[in-house]
């Protein structure tokens, strides 16, 4: 099932636009490589690509737990005593 998930996340989900807290990490990014030495650059970008896997993550992590609740908040509404919102599905 998480990999059914995954890819509806892959398909529906947009990467926001440049925020200002990306802009400043870029020029950061930038100015930092510009006064490191080869093996540190090297260093410091491994840092940033840990970096980004881990948000992507719990980007994708999120996602599924938001959608595991709507689902389970979908199937207490319909299974209510009730029984108006069934009414309303069949």
């Amino acid at each position: 099932m998480e990999s059914i998930l995954a890819m509806i996340y892959g398909q529906f989900y947009d990467k926001p636009k440049s925020t200002s807290p990306m802009r400043r990490i870029a020029a950061n990014h930038r100015q930092l490589i510009q006064r490191l030495n080869k093996q540190n650059r090297k260093l410091v970008l491994r840092i940033i690509d840990d970096k980004d896997l881990i948000c992507g993550d719990v980007s994708l992590d999120s996602f599924i737990q938001g959608f595991g609740l709507g689902a389970k908040l979908t199937t207490e509404i319909l299974n209510e005593s009730d029984g108006v919102l069934r009414d309303i599905v069949e």
